[in-house]
């Protein structure tokens, strides 16, 4: 196998072997710590300028499916493993991950200490990076990574958006389809199938939409309710979205999940930052802060919502948050907001809930493909928020 390289842009370089395609690519180096999954991480659109490092040392071993897939194709930028398995051992595959990678353009590199270059992340945050089986020089390939842009300030939600509305019409394959009247229109910020059959399987007719669909475009449609879906990049950038959000709220009910999150916290007078190192994976404890009850996650994004100065910042990452800011009432231009959820690894926000409209947002991924599934039930939450608006 051909030599690669993986260089950071403070310098770090790591060796291995190619994966998947040959040649060079840029973005974000990120890890995430799902054990399995892995083709609905490749596939996930909110990893779009990103390079994805698993830390299970073993990706592979259970190959491709024609099924397990969130998007159209794969939208991350780079795919960085210890060890592609090379033999697809399940009764659905249908290839292995190296020829799926190849098929998908797709550039990795194996072979790498994937535990050392977590750490590093971990340590000194993340940052752009360079994966290369072209420009062997490491001095070089680390000083062209300094000069990358990093996801602070990108919208890129507008590569990946669908082009014209369209209607899901696929539920949940072992769940039961639940038929209702209800309708939902679903902002595409670059959303996941698995929220689209999970809308499906709780009884909503489904429709997506292009991320810059104005408010009042939406509202012509009299939906009964309004999903803002995850998706890469900086919230702050969709300035379009925002507005769009901020026009729609006490208007119909919303539930917005991850990306939408952020963006539901921008029309309400929040401000987002870029976390340190990101969480993604599927193993992150968030605590219900409205029934003491502790779920386990599925998260994948790099910014963070805080309220105010001190809710949730950089500064305070790694310190749990008060117990009386995680209670407490913040008054906001469309009326009161309470903190519903908050993350047992960092302390930030990870869930908000209006008390005088109709809309609520997650930061974690409650259709949770792969799993777990602890927080499916937050689409029956809102399937009852529209039943009684």
């Amino acid at each position: 196998m051909n030599k690669a390289l993986l260089a950071l842009a403070d310098g770090r370089v790591f060796e291995g072997r190619a994966l998947g395609v040959e040649g060079e690519a840029s973005g974000d180096v990120v890890f995430n710590t799902s054990m399995t999954g892995y083709q609905e991480i490749l596939t996930d659109p909110s990893y779009l300028g990103q390079l994805v490092t698993m830390t299970y040392p073993l990706i592979g071993n259970y190959g491709v499916n024609n099924a397990d897939v969130e998007a159209r194709r794969p939208f991350l930028n780079g795919f960085i493993v210890k060890e592609a398995g090379r033999r697809a051992s399940n009764w659905r595959a249908v290839g292995t991950l190296g020829h799926y990678l190849t098929r998908h353009k797709i550039i990795g590199i194996e072979g790498i200490d994937t535990r050392a270059l977590t750490r590093h992340i971990r340590d000194h945050g993340e940052q752009p990076a360079l994966l290369s089986t072209e420009d062997l020089n490491p001095t070089r390939l680390a000083e062209r990574a300094r000069s990358l842009p990093g996801l602070i300030g990108r919208d890129l939600v507008k590569e990946l958006t669908c082009a014209a509305p369209y209607e899901w019409p696929e539920p949940i394959a072992d769940r039961p389809r639940y038929y209702s009247s209800l309708k939902v229109i679903v902002y595409d910020f670059g959303v996941k199938y698995s929220i689209l059959r999970a809308l499906v399987s709780a009884g909503c007719h489904v429709t997506v939409v292009p991320a810059q669909t104005t408010a009042e475009a939406v509202l012509a449609e009299n939906p009964d309710g309004i999903v803002l879906s995850n998706g890469p990049g900086d919230p702050a950038a969709l300035t379009y979205a925002i507005d769009a959000v901020r026009a729609l709220l006490g208007k119909k009910p919303i539930l917005g999940v991850c990306l939408g999150h952020q963006l539901l916290g921008l029309a309400l007078g929040a401000s987002t930052y870029k976390l340190r190192f990101g969480h993604h994976g599927g193993n992150h404890p968030v605590m219900d802060m409205e029934t003491g009850r502790v779920e386990i996650t599925t998260q994948n994004h790099g910014f963070g919502v805080k309220f105010g100065d001190g809710e949730a910042d950089p500064a305070h990452e790694g310190k749990p948050l008060p117990t009386p800011k995680r209670r407490r009432h913040i008054n906001t231009p469309v009326g009161r907001v309470i903190l519903t959820h908050v993350s047992l690894n960092d302390g930030t926000v990870e869930g908000l809930r209006c008390l005088d409209v109709p809309a609520f947002s997650v930061q974690f991924h409650p259709e949770a493909s792969p799993g777990p599934h602890d927080s499916f039930y937050l689409f029956q939450r809102f399937v009852d928020l529209m039943a009684d608006a």
